[in-house]
């Protein structure tokens, strides 16, 4: 009946805890609102930086899991590099020690009755006196903090029942045998927790109560730390590439630190001896894992920062999806952005590589089909990652000395990467209507509309393949173009006013093709552009044969 009791003390320990953990969590994230990620992308400009803040925002909200995805959000976003989150994710573990640090020096020492239980009353009733606000947060962590403790105490209680009530000399292992044994034994308690906080409390608990002795805590402490990978795993299954890399990131820096802390676990312990020694420090079990557990993952930073640069390359080579593939620009290279005359023709080159897949996919704009509509959407992403790809690479060529001909040639290519994004923007919203947009009610006007799409794109094609004699043939058929959309236009207007077809209907199909004719007019715009960079090239390039020419005659 006694070991029954034990073990429901120890599952509810264990509760209480894994319970607290999450309000504080979520407490925190919430009262702090935006400052997470504010913070992140302010201090995480370099590696170093980012492991610092990495750091720290761990120890603050208690959720390496929170800070990381945080950190994947502006690598996704396109607001930090992945050599820089790679940081803050080295930074997370650091800051998971915090929750040791608490358990070893509070938590055993703490009058649970005079502290412990009003921090939980008082949490409550800041969630009472502002339901839905960040106080209300605020109150949930304070609350989380107090049980906590509550949770600290129960399983302290517990290991001690259990270690004066069991004879545990028979399950103690020694050598390499015993210490696989409780790294094993901490890996899978961080697994079935989801929280190597809950497996670092119970390990620094069990030591405390003469459970565990500390080299066996300490092989424990390294399986937990082991274990927290399995989070990332779990979270990167069907997750982006980012998030694959990143998940890969925290699994060859935590696997890399057992493997050092397990190499160095009696050096390791004997400087603590000292370091508790010279600071005149308790040389309590807690304390000793608390300093491992920091000083192990201190040591992992300090060997695979060095390899950051080389860690991201390797990852950036691995995960790559479709979606990034056809987002790498064909003909951009950093090698040419060093000659100017030839980032201008690879500038032109894959611009309209670019155009060349905004024409592909337009004539689907006005698709209806859930399939078809998210395949127009990815292909339109690619087309703006490209676009900042030209940007970028135009800003890199600007930092070199430039003719004043280059100069003016990069600027209206900038001007063409800008008529691009905006097409694309466009379509997007195009796309974006037609997920809702109802079916117009009659047949032949529908009819009408999808065509004036195919009228269109003929029209684009004929501008990207320079078919036409002459601008003012060009400026005829788009004048053509402006007229069969007013016509439509007022049709559908007409339509609606007489009640054949609702206004939402109405209002959608013109919004559609207003668009469309932005679009086009961009189109001509864009192509205009290039004609005029190659028109000065080809000048260019004459006038300097004619001068050689010159040159040879004298």
């Amino acid at each position: 009946m006694d070991s029954i009791v034990l073990l429901g003390n120890i599952i509810g320990g264990l509760g209480l805890f894994l319970l607290a953990i999450g309000m504080m969590t979520d407490g925190l994230k919430l009262a702090a609102g935006n400052a997470l990620r504010t913070l992140l992308a302010k201090w995480s400009k370099t590696p170093f930086r980012g492991v610092l803040s990495g750091a720290a925002m761990t120890a603050l909200v208690q959720s390496s899991s929170a800070v990381t995805v945080a950190s994947l959000g502006f690598v996704n976003a396109g607001l930090l590099s992945m050599r820089h989150a790679l940081g803050i994710v080295y930074g997370a573990n650091i800051g998971t020690t915090m929750t040791g640090w608490l358990v070893a020096l509070v938590g055993f020492k703490l009058n649970i009755q005079a502290v412990a239980l009003p921090m939980i009353g008082v949490g409550m009733i800041l969630k009472l006196l502002k339901p839905n606000s960040r106080l209300a947060s605020l109150g949930i962590a304070i609350a989380g903090f107090g049980l906590f403790f509550v949770g600290i105490d129960s399983l302290k209680t517990a290991f001690e029942g259990i270690v004066s009530t069991f004879d545990l000399s028979q399950f103690q292992a020694s050598g390499i045998e015993g210490f696989m044994m409780y790294l094993v034994i901490g890996f899978i308690m961080t697994v079935l927790t989801q929280s190597s906080s809950a497996s670092i409390a119970l390990t620094i608990t069990a030591a405390t109560s003469g459970m565990v002795g500390i080299y066996a805590a300490g092989a424990m402490v390294i399986g937990a730390n082991i274990g927290t990978t399995s989070t990332a795993l779990f979270a990167s299954i069907g997750a982006t590439s980012s998030a694959k890399r990143v998940a890969t990131a925290q699994v060859v820096f935590n696997v890399t630190t057992a493997i050092v802390a397990a190499l160095v676990l009696p050096l390791l312990f004997a400087f603590i001896n000292w370091i508790t020694a010279v600071a005149d420090l308790e040389a309590a079990p807690g304390i000793t894992l608390a300093i491992f557990h920091t000083l192990f993952n201190l040591l992992g930073v300090a060997l695979i920062l060095p390899l950051n640069d080389w860690l991201t390359s390797f990852l950036e080579r691995r995960f790559v999806s479709l979606e990034e593939k056809a987002s790498k620009p064909k003909y951009l290279d950093k090698n040419i952005a060093q000659t100017p005359d030839l980032a201008v023709n690879a500038l032109i080159l894959e611009l309209l590589s670019v155009s060349d897949r905004f024409l592909s996919v337009y004539p689907k704009l006005l698709s209806q089909q859930s399939s078809e509509i998210t395949v127009v959407e990815n292909d339109l992403k690619s087309v703006e990652t490209l676009c900042q790809h030209i940007s970028q690479f135009i800003v890199e060529v600007e930092r070199e000395a430039l003719s004043e001909q280059t100069t003016e040639a990069l600027a209206s290519l900038m001007r063409v990467e800008h008529y691009m994004l905006s097409n694309a923007q466009k379509a997007e919203a195009i796309s974006a209507l037609s997920r809702r947009r109802e079916v117009l009610a009659q047949p032949m006007l529908e009819g009408q509309f999808t065509n004036y799409l195919l009228v269109t794109n003929e029209f684009m094609k004929m501008v990207r393949w320079r078919q036409f004699d002459s601008s003012d043939a060009l400026n005829v058929q788009f004048d053509l173009l402006d007229k069969e959309h007013h016509t439509l236009k007022s049709a559908l207007v007409l339509e609606a006013t007489q009640g054949d077809i609702s206004i939402s209907q109405m209002t959608d199909a013109t919004e559609c093709m207003e668009f469309l004719l932005q679009i086009v007019h961009m189109w001509i715009k864009v192509f205009s552009r290039i004609q005029q960079v190659e028109d000065s090239i080809t000048t260019a390039n004459s006038t300097h044969g004619d001068s050689q020419q010159n040159v040879k005659g004298d």
